[in-house]
């Protein structure tokens, strides 16, 4: 369980396969901080960390993440949203977050307002009812609230410090980002599903 809060952004070392799918090298200033079986979150996905060294995290990545996240496309020294995962006595200052990511989207446009920034992301039709406006995003892990909902895109505003702290600085235009939906939301739509 995460809160979206980006603690640290990393930078992807090595890409290598395994016979697990892929094996990802990032080095980042939390690597002291974990340990093997840990979770942490890289671009919204949860991974469990196989070994640290040198300032690096090695995580293994599933074919099925590999197919389903953006995780497939990085490309050594892309830069990365980490997160480790929730302790249980610790503020929630974002919302919940599981690091399973709903779907990808792709970014229309990162256009600047005042100090802080518009961020327009394209969303497939299949979470169209997991979105509501001024519910909770999960965007490559950060967590945002959608100001603006159209049938096939939103809108969230990306404050300075987020923004600053996060790999968003490097976002462009078409870049693919993955999201994940807010769990409440998910479980009582199921829930209305199955009661017809």
């Amino acid at each position: 369980m995460f809160t979206g809060l980006i603690e640290s952004v990393g930078a992807v070392e090595e890409l290598s396969p395994s016979a697990a799918g892929q094996r990802i090298r990032v080095s980042t200033n939390l690597a002291a901080e974990l340990s093997p079986g840990d979770s942490v979150a890289v671009n919204g996905v949860c991974l469990t960390v196989v070994a640290t060294c040198g300032g690096c995290v090695h995580a293994d990545v599933s074919p099925e993440t590999l197919r389903v996240t953006t995780l497939g496309n990085l490309k050594t020294g892309t830069r990365v949203n980490l997160e480790r995962s929730l302790r249980a006595d610790a503020r929630i200052g974002g919302h919940f977050v599981q690091g399973h990511v709903d779907a990808t989207g792709l970014i229309e446009r990162l256009q600047q307002d005042g100090d802080s920034y518009w961020l327009t992301v394209r969303y497939p039709p299949m979470i169209a009812g997991y979105l509501v406006r001024k519910g909770s995003i999960a965007v490559d892990g950060i967590s945002l609230t959608i100001a603006g909902l159209g049938d096939h895109q939103f809108d969230v505003q990306v404050i300075p410090f987020t923004f600053q702290h996060t790999n968003l600085q490097e976002a462009r235009a078409e870049d693919a980002v993955n999201l994940e939906c807010d769990m409440l939301g998910k479980y009582v739509v199921r829930a209305m599903e199955l009661r017809g």
